[in-house]
């Protein structure tokens, strides 16, 4: 079989060949105010472009300025919450130690109450400051996205 003998050959299920007809467009001329208002509309949109990325730039400093500052403020919350266990820690063995020489039932007592009392303060304390160091964290961090977009915001109108 040759090539040509296969190319004429078609089956059933062969989608048919339409030609598109060749339709000449005819020439017009672009009225001047039609022009004129598509230059407006194409430079009105370049300025709103340029506008709104320098908003965008400007906010992605700030996110970038607040996300360093929370990264920060984290790592010193975590240390916070570090130093508080170790402090705790560190007066749990004290306490026992002192528990195991007590010589009496009432030294026992005594010495319990002591301790209790003394890491009730100390507790009540590692909270206000843990309280006071997540606030300023989330005071520093969002401030100046708050600040900031409201700039950004008064820039772009």
């Amino acid at each position: 079989m040759t090539e040509a003998s296969v190319k004429s050959k078609k089956s059933a299920f062969d989608m048919p060949t339409f030609e598109m007809p060749n339709f000449e467009m005819p020439k017009m001329e672009v009225p001047a105010a039609f022009r004129e208002f598509a230059e407006k509309s194409v430079s009105q949109a370049k300025d709103n472009w340029e506008k709104m990325k320098a908003v965008t730039e400007d906010a992605t400093d700030m996110i970038e300025t607040s996300y360093s500052t929370a990264t920060k403020g984290a790592s010193d919350y975590g240390l916070a919450l570090i130093d508080a266990a170790r402090a705790n820690t560190n007066a749990a063995f004290d306490f026992y130690s002192q528990l195991m020489t007590a010589k009496s039932v009432s030294e026992m007592i005594e010495l319990t109450t002591a301790h209790t009392r003394k890491q009730f303060e100390t507790a009540t304390a590692q909270s206000k400051d843990l309280t006071a160091l997540a606030q300023k964290v989330a005071t520093e961090s969002f401030e100046p996205l708050k600040s900031g977009m409201t700039t950004a915001f008064n820039k772009a109108a």
